[in-house]
């Protein structure tokens, strides 16, 4: 039995083979490489090491040691001048223009890597082919490799999310004609809504807001062309498919951070940065030039050099207050600009409602045209202080004195974000859970500047929800591809012109014959580059989690963007700038905290979400909790059981918000989206929250707190299940450390006995178990920056090698 269950599981898993072998890299061109032993290369026991191979330090680690030297070589004699070190100022001081690797050759000629990535990896045709992560990882380096493995990992967790966001959108698709919400609102002509303004707004009947809560046949160039909406748009988005798969993607968010882990410890151990220590690595330039007159020293635990010590009182403290209270006020210029978008709401609303009190049909799709520019005015709001951010972040992290790049591109990347998550998100986040919230009742209004506030339609305000988020994330994705595709290309020609321009006499094929020269008119590529990637997609990450139960097509979206973005930015990178200097880095850094707290953070909105922005809540109630009023548990006359009734006689609505000159004549009764009670009550008890809003609101609660435990206990039983590293590469470290050691311990007995290393002497093999083995056997060799050298051949598995690889 057992061996008919094996030879189905293996023809199974061939099947699948051969059904991904398309997706495949062709080894052929990128070959499976070896992993090695690798130990931290010291120069007091080179013995250790093969000093005598090509490939001992390999060309990214030489361009990274000569950008050291570079960066930290002092070109003055005057010891007073403690700034008078480093590229950097000469090239500041014009006596240089440019420092930087050179390219491994053109894009025309084959034979080279540069050639062949750029063929290979960054074409559009090979979009849906796995990354050669190996060769991005030796060209460019750790920093660059591990980045586009995180983004092909995360694409590759898009699809799963994708496809049920589509299904949870067809659902609502398929079952359009069935909900009873939106056939009230198109069919109750006779329902008399109150105005939505002061004065200046008529009555209007509530099926004129039919188009605005149904849409079935779309028709739309906003704003532009003729807008034709005719069904159920807020249906679409609000059903009962959202509130599975708002728990799905809360559980997605967990497991692809969990998976992430371990893939990150399988490719940090594959490219031997699993171990990398921060005080590894050396003090950034300006750091050591600021703290020069510093005499108090701390010894690094791990090189044992001598460091100075930040004064706390006198430097760390200042600046980083003075920092703070920056970001600070930064956050509530864009709180203020949220503001400014909501008054021109408010305001906007007012003015298309008294010039449609004799058009009802333009009044319909006032709602689109206000909300639809509001958006388009708050996406030109982030774009400005997108840009503002970024210049006024970067001095503020220079001030704070971090030690390391690591640390210093960490402070820059937590203060960015908080910075762009107000301001991409704080619309939305008043849309979502203060709009609409806090109207009041007819005969007083809560009022902003004199204007009352906005009220969600009689659908609910999930629709404008969903056409904000679309028009953010979408508007956001396509400008931004535009931008990287098109810009790199105008700054390279700019360049190139300007090149020429300084050189006129020179002809273009002699000025640009040699590969610096090619490299010259290329745009730089500094150590911060990264981040504004890093950050495009983690902002998408918000997107299509803490709000995914407003817009399920969301991942749908960004895998489509991120399929192209990952070619285009490794076309960029290939094209348009010069070879960055590589960097070690162990892994993502703090960008996995931000997922994380991001992840913790959509589980708690897509609760509210759906309990106060969506009539999920009321009409399960409704449904299910009147047993006396509804014994058939349907949702007849649910929107007439959420309308409360007005009298249009009380004075204080005759005084301050009666039409004036009405076109409906004299209306006795109106009607307003709201639990209160009747006018028919004594005086004391008019337009009071009713019972049944207390039972709605106990509902609401008890959703976000079952929700929210079940989610957070299954998530922790998951991250409690998957392990972080695989089971199969801590054998492989605990193996390698072992056989590390043992190589060491057999040198060094060599060398005690006085045998030479470079002559015929023996020891032991441990990878093939043999007695002897010649002391020539290369042992360690390097692989990185912080001279970790490897050489010791280990040849691993199919399925290792495998897991190296991304899909997409």
């Amino acid at each position: 039995m057992n061996e008919k269950c094996d030879v189905v599981l293996d023809k199974m898993k061939a099947m699948m083979d051969y059904s991904t072998q398309w997706f495949k890299l062709d080894r052929r061109i990128f070959p499976c490489k070896d992993h090695r032993l690798s130990a931290v290369y010291s120069r007091d026991k080179e013995y250790l090491f093969d000093m005598n191979d090509s490939d001992f330090f390999t060309t990214t680690v030489r361009g990274q040691i000569v950008d050291f030297i570079l960066r930290r070589k002092r070109y003055s004699l005057n010891n007073y001048d403690d700034f008078a070190f480093g590229i950097d100022r000469l090239k500041t001081m014009q006596v240089y223009c440019a420092a930087y690797p050179l390219h491994d050759g053109d894009l025309k000629t084959p034979g080279s890597p540069r050639y062949l990535l750029y063929k290979e990896w960054a074409s559009l045709r090979k979009c849906l082919k796995y990354q050669p992560l190996d060769a991005v990882k030796d060209y460019f380096g750790v920093k660059v490799g591990l980045y586009f493995a995180w983004l092909g990992f995360y694409t590759h967790y898009l699809i799963p999310a994708s496809i049920l966001g589509l299904l949870c959108f067809l659902y609502g698709v398929f079952t359009l004609y069935t909900n009873e919400l939106s056939e009230e609102i198109c069919s109750g002509a006779n329902i008399t809504m109150c105005p939505l303004c002061d004065q200046r707004c008529d009555y209007y009947s509530l099926s004129a807001t039919c188009n605005y809560s149904r849409l079935a046949k779309v028709s739309i160039c906003i704003l532009v062309f003729n807008i034709t909406f005719s069904f159920r748009l807020t249906y679409l988005f609000d059903n009962n498919a959202t509130v599975f798969f708002a728990i799905v993607m809360s559980f997605w968010t967990a497991i692809y951070l969990e998976m992430w882990k371990r893939y990150s410890a399988t490719i940090g151990h594959h490219w031997d940065v699993g171990d990398f220590d921060v005080h590894e690595e050396h003090p950034r330039e300006e750091y050591l030039a600021r703290l020069k007159k510093i005499k108090r020293k701390n010894r690094n635990p791990v090189t044992l050099v001598s460091e100075p010590k930040v004064p706390f009182w006198q430097m760390k403290l200042p600046y980083t207050m003075f920092s703070l209270s920056t970001v600070l006020f930064l956050i509530s210029m864009a709180v203020a600009a949220v503001v400014g978008v909501v008054v021109y709401r408010i305001a906007t609303s007012y003015f298309f409602a008294k010039a449609a009190r004799h058009n009802a049909e333009f009044y319909s799709y006032s709602f689109i045209i206000v909300n639809s520019s509001a958006a388009v005015i708050n996406l030109i709001f982030i774009f400005f202080f997108n840009w503002l951010y970024t210049l006024v972040a970067q001095q503020l992290t220079e001030l704070e004195l971090h030690r390391t790049q690591t640390q210093f591109e960490d402070s820059l990347t937590l203060k960015m974000y908080l910075l762009q998550f107000i301001n991409y998100y704080s619309s939305i986040f008043y849309i979502a859970f203060f709009k609409g919230k806090f109207v009041g009742t007819p005969n007083k209004y809560t009022t902003l500047l004199g204007f009352r506030q906005e009220e969600c339609a009689p659908g609910g305000c999930m629709t404008e929800l969903c056409l904000q988020l679309a028009i953010i994330l979408i508007g956001k994705q396509i400008l931004n591809m535009f931008t990287e595709a098109g810009l790199p290309m105008a700054m390279k020609y700019w360049n190139q012109l300007k090149i020429i321009g300084s050189n006129k006499a020179a002809d273009k094929d002699v000025l640009f014959g040699t590969q610096w020269a090619k490299d010259l008119k290329l745009l730089d590529w500094d150590q911060n580059s990264l981040f504004d990637e890093y950050l495009e997609m983690v902002l998408q990450y918000g997107f299509i989690t803490i709000f995914v139960a407003a817009f399920p097509i969301a991942p749908l979206f960004a895998l489509l963007n991120n399929i192209f973005e990952m070619r285009l930015d490794a076309k960029k990178l290939i094209t348009y700038y010069r070879r960055p200097v590589g960097s070690r880095v162990r892994d993502i850094g703090v960008w996995y905290g931000i997922m994380d707290s991001v992840g913790k953070l959509a589980v708690i909105s897509n609760a509210f979400i759906i309990a106060f922005t969506s009539n999920f809540i009321p009409k399960m109630v409704y449904k299910y909790g009147l047993l006396e009023d509804n014994p058939g548990q349907t949702l007849d006359g649910f929107l007439e059981h959420s309308l409360a009734y007005f009298n249009t006689s009380e004075t204080s609505y005759v005084e301050n918000t009666k039409p004036i000159n009405s076109t409906w004549g004299e209306v006795s009764v109106c009607r307003y989206q709201a639990y209160r009670s009747s006018y028919t009550l004594p005086f004391d008890q008019r337009y009071k929250r009713t019972t049944h809003y207390w039972k709605v609101w106990m509902a609401r609660m008890a959703f976000v707190v079952i929700f929210e435990n079940l989610v957070a206990v299954a998530v922790m039983l998951l991250r409690w299940i998957i392990p972080d590293v695989p089971s199969g590469v801590q054998e492989k470290i605990r193996r390698e450390t072992y056989l590390t050691n043992e190589i060491i311990i057999k040198q060094e007995m060599a060398r005690a006995r006085g045998i030479s290393s470079v002559g015929d002497s023996t020891g032991m093999n441990p990878f093939s178990e043999e007695t002897e083995l010649k002391t020539r056997t290369p042992l360690l060799s390097n692989s990185s920056t912080s001279f970790r050298n490897r050489q010791f051949t280990n040849n691993t598995s199919k399925a290792e090698r495998t897991e190296a690889e991304v899909m997409v």
